[in-house]
């Protein structure tokens, strides 16, 4: 596995869209209306927003276990900044922000969180919100111990389609297995979505596939996304991903993807 922190124009938002969002940001800046996060600094946030609508890559879940809306807030700025920079005002301003069916919000304990969150605070404040609107036992808190807040942190298949109905508008979801013997079939499937604007969001075992680890016994614990130059070719299996704050280019031998793909959630117009 080879790092690659540099995307191509191809994996970059349209620049006629990123001008949208930066006015958008502007607009945001001067607004006079209070946050209502007391830990959160407006300056910091702003710069924060710039950062990613700029380059999407720049998303960083930190220390914190959200690897699945990690992955689903890349492709949301990618694909729609505008909506983004929206999400973001209205979380920050109003404690909560519309999708196609829903309010989602952070809890009171949530907003009054002054922790040190290990991670950029515009990812923290609604990578948290989204992560804690699916949980229904564990609250989403800075100083959780390990054990819960990777119990909290934890995100399904059915969270990952939802989140892509709700937020991307995407009317054809899936969930598509690759358990057994379908790894690369459900690649190919997904690259071919990719390249027709849909969103590809594998579940993986990171220590295999992306630090080149083995496990005694793999099992799902990461996600990423996919986004592009998927190839299969002399027992070997490539592609591009992004994941931890940066593209990454996966090059690995075909046995050892088979035993760390476990299947991708994907989301078509």
């Amino acid at each position: 596995m080879t790092a690659a922190n540099i995307p191509n124009s191809a994996q970059l938002p349209d620049l006629n869209l990123v001008a949208q969002a930066m006015n958008a940001i502007a607009a945001f800046e001067q607004s006079k209306f209070p946050g209502i996060w007391p830990a959160i600094q407006k300056p910091q946030l702003i710069a924060e927003m710039r950062s990613r609508v700029q380059d999407p890559f720049q998303v960083n879940q930190g220390q914190q276990p959200f690897c699945g809306p990690a992955s689903l807030l890349f492709e949301l700025i990618r694909r729609h900044p505008l909506k983004y920079v929206q999400i973001c005002r209205n979380l920050y301003q109003l404690g909560g922000f519309s999708t196609k069916t829903k309010w989602i919000y952070p809890s009171p304990e949530l907003l009054a969180d002054q922790g040190n969150p290990q991670m950029p605070v515009v990812d923290w404040m609604v990578l948290s919100t989204l992560r804690e609107s699916e949980n229904f036992l564990f609250p989403v808190q800075t100083n959780s111990h390990e054990i819960i807040r990777n119990i909290a942190g934890m995100t399904k298949p059915w969270e990952m389609q939802g989140w892509l109905q709700e937020i991307l508008n995407y009317q054809n979801v899936q969930f598509t297995s690759a358990f057994l013997t379908r790894d690369l079939q459900v690649l190919q499937q997904s690259a071919n979505i990719i390249n027709s604007g849909g969103v590809a969001l594998a579940l993986v075992t990171s220590e295999g596939l992306l630090q080149g680890d083995s496990h005694p016994i793999p099992f799902p614990n990461h996600w990423v996304a996919l986004v592009g130059n998927a190839a299969i070719k002399n027992n070997r299996v490539s592609f591009d991903i992004f994941t931890w704050a940066r593209k990454m280019h996966i090059d690995v031998a075909e046995d050892r993807f088979k035993s760390h793909f476990w299947g991708v959630v994907t989301g078509q117009p």
